[in-house]
């Protein structure tokens, strides 16, 4: 049975430095890396004897606006159904370059989850093969999902500030 110490052991032997931040909320491996690693220690993870951690769970981003230089993060979950072992993979890009490389070439799943990802962060998977929307209309100019537009209307009447407990 694989153990996050073992793993993560593993992963710092191969990849050094640019992996960090490790931490095992609620027992899962969570580790960053850089968008220039992603791929190498996704297909790393993927075909090592042991590992054997094949499966695509998901891709999502997060977007953190009051952390300058790293705004944005893609993370990946991945699964061994072999050894029962799940990790997370984050890493974090700045608002100004929104570039990672597209996982579709290791994973066909990963091509709907960067376009989804694309559709609400404005993520871009360099060479994907049909980075579009994918859930919401192609005329839309802002990403939904990036906390860059006020949370209310303020022009609205009809909502009394004692109803919601301000």
């Amino acid at each position: 049975m694989l153990t996050n110490q073992f793993v993560a052991e593993e992963i710092v032997k191969k990849f050094g430095d640019d992996v960090f931040d490790f931490e095992e909320p609620f027992g899962m491996l969570t580790l960053s890396t850089t968008r220039e690693q992603i791929i190498p220690m996704l297909e790393y993870l993927r075909n090592h004897s042991e590992f054997k951690i094949s499966f695509l769970t998901d891709i999502t981003g997060i977007h953190y606006p009051d952390n300058a230089g790293q705004e944005f993060c893609v993370v990946y979950h991945v699964h061994s159904f072999i050894q029962n072992f799940r990790a997370r993979i984050k890493v974090f890009l700045a608002e100004a370059d929104l570039h990672i490389p597209t996982a579709t070439g290791l994973y066909a799943s990963a091509n709907w989850m960067e376009r989804e990802t694309y559709d609400f962060f404005g993520i871009i998977f360099d060479g994907h093969p049909n980075l579009t929307r994918i859930l919401n209309m192609d005329e839309m100019d802002y990403f939904p999902m990036r906390r860059q537009y006020p949370l209310e209307d303020a022009t609205r009447e009809d909502k009394i500030d004692a109803l919601f407990g301000r």
